[in-house]
């Protein structure tokens, strides 16, 4: 039987389905984290592609992206599939986005510029299709706060099992698959072929999961669907202030993490010499804190407040990059200290980043409240229109800087101004990134108690 709250849309979720719904960020990270991660290096050292063509095929790709977001989130806000409103799409493109996510690491055309472009792009495309509608399953879910903070800490721990996974296993699970004797990560094409099939598999299995636990009952009525335009979009872009502070919070967070995450394995072969064994550690501690910290959010927050844990969290990644920056420039540096080093800087980037999809529901909340309309579809659009262009920003940064720096591929041994250009990547451009960020968050003004009255206010008009 039904509470009066969650008849008013305050519902409660078994931890089943918080966890149904977390799994959903966990599949998508197995392709997100490892085209993030690894899919530059694997274009460069293994299929043979010249960085700046990388880059500028990166560039495209986003920006197809910023076209297809807001056809996307008219488009599903607009329907009401019989599988579910938001849910239906992990299954309807969850098989065709496994397909090309597994043909991206490829190498049988290599090293054809055409093929990369044909898969890499459709890969893209197909994950907006996934990742629009799985970010308004958040806000379908319930108005309470307190319970999305729940969803969200749940979410980004099971997301961080996809980066440990992604960034600890795949080194080892490369070199499990691997004859090839050599220094660093490995370069068998046919392994790294292996690995993200069986990335991409288990992906989806997850993603069926998570639609089997997922259930929309804050959404739309369908009448008003009807009327959805992508004009909605701007519309909504432009009167929903909170909505713009966190545009422009999620560029920037989305371009510290896709240029850092890019340098990770650079940084571990050239700059340290390290092993493949070394790597799965420098990039696992990277998801690492967010099994002891994500848990602690809904405290964390309690405790200090929504703003003052984002001021922490960022400050604590910057202290991370700077110790970092400093013991890769040592004479010998120690890799137990560059595995602290890490630790610290992704304990703060995990809880920061991790967090602000928590806002999403509340300008969603937000918009519903001035403008009478829920449209979490276009919401989620914007939101995915947000953080692309900060991956593009990052697409473009890290392998420019590798053409400017002159790395070579083909040797371990690089230049100083190339390891120092990588050394850029992975700890000083992210930092710089991060002060921009906290002065971005500032300007958010959405307390709970405001976004609790917001909802309360909605619910009474019904």
């Amino acid at each position: 039987m039904s509470t009066i709250n969650e008849t008013k849309g305050f519902y409660k979720l078994s931890w089943l389905q918080r966890i149904g719904f977390g799994s959903g960020d966990l599949a998508q990270n197995l392709i997100f984290q490892t085209t993030c991660m690894y899919l530059l290096f694997f274009y460069t050292d293994i299929y043979g592609l010249n960085a700046v063509d990388v880059s500028v095929m990166f560039t495209i790709g986003n920006v197809a992206n910023v076209l297809w977001d807001p056809v996307v989130g008219a488009l599903i806000d607009k329907n009401n599939p019989k599988l579910g409103k938001y849910r239906a799409y992990l299954v309807y493109v969850g098989i065709p986005l496994t397909g090309f996510a597994i043909l991206c690491f490829w190498d049988g055309f290599a090293p054809s510029l055409l093929y990369a472009y044909i898969t890499y792009i459709a890969m893209t495309l197909l994950y907006t299709f996934i990742n629009v509608p799985y970010g308004a399953l958040n806000s379908s879910l319930t108005r309470d706060t307190d319970e999305i903070t729940i969803l969200t800490s749940v979410r980004m721990f099971m997301a961080n099992c996809g980066g440990l996974a992604v960034g600890s296993g795949l080194p080892l699970l490369i070199a499990h698959f691997t004859n090839q004797e050599a220094e660093g990560l490995p370069k068998d094409p046919a392994a790294w072929f292996t690995t993200m099939t069986i990335y991409g598999l288990v992906g989806l299995a997850l993603l069926l999961f998570c639609f089997s636990q997922c259930k929309e009952r804050v959404v739309m009525d369908a009448s008003e669907a009807a009327n959805v335009k992508i004009s909605d979009l701007w519309m909504e872009f432009f009167h929903n202030r909170p909505l713009r502070i966190i545009a422009f919070f999620f560029i920037t967070a989305f371009a510290m993490m896709s240029i850092g995450n890019a340098a990770g394995a650079y940084f571990i072969n050239s700059n340290m010499h390290g092993s493949a064994d070394q790597l799965s550690i420098f990039m696992g501690l990277g998801s690492a804190p967010s099994f002891i910290f994500m848990p602690l959010v809904p405290m964390i927050k309690k405790m200090v407040g929504k703003k003052n844990m984002f001021y922490i969290f960022l400050s604590i990644a910057i202290v991370g990059m700077a110790f970092l920056y400093f013991v890769a420039k040592m004479e010998n540096p120690s890799m137990g200290m560059v595995y602290i080093a890490q630790f610290v800087k992704s304990t703060g980037v995990i809880v920061a980043t991790g967090y602000m999809w928590a806002l999403v529901p509340e300008v969603i909340s937000y918009g519903e409240y001035v403008s009478g309309k829920r449209i979490a579809g276009i919401v989620n659009a914007l939101t995915g229109i947000f953080f692309k262009a900060g991956m593009t920003l990052g697409s473009v940064v890290a392998p420019a800087i590798l053409a400017y720096v002159s790395y070579n591929p083909d040797v371990i041994e690089q230049t100083p101004e190339a390891q120092e250009g990588i050394l850029w990547l992975v700890c000083v451009i992210p930092a710089a990134l991060l002060l921009l960020a906290m002065f971005i968050i500032s300007k958010y003004e959405l307390t709970d108690e405001v976004i609790d009255d917001i909802n309360k206010k909605i619910e009474a008009r019904g």
